[in-house]
């Protein structure tokens, strides 16, 4: 469960830091970092199905 949670706040991070560092506006960062976040957050939903059923098929 925590896999999708840490993978949405590292992805809305990185998305944050990105538009800021191309000197993005407010809204910029905050749509860049939803973008980020929620591409994480589907990385870290894989990476628990994975891992689930890695751990409990056998």
């Amino acid at each position: 469960m925590i896999f999708p949670l840490s993978g949405a706040v590292i992805g809305a991070v990185i998305g944050g830091v990105q538009a800021r560092r191309r000197d993005g506006k407010g809204a910029d960062i905050a749509q860049w970092a939803a973008v980020g976040g929620i591409l994480g957050g589907i990385l870290g939903l894989f990476a628990l199905v994975f891992v689930e059923r890695a751990l409990l098929s056998g």
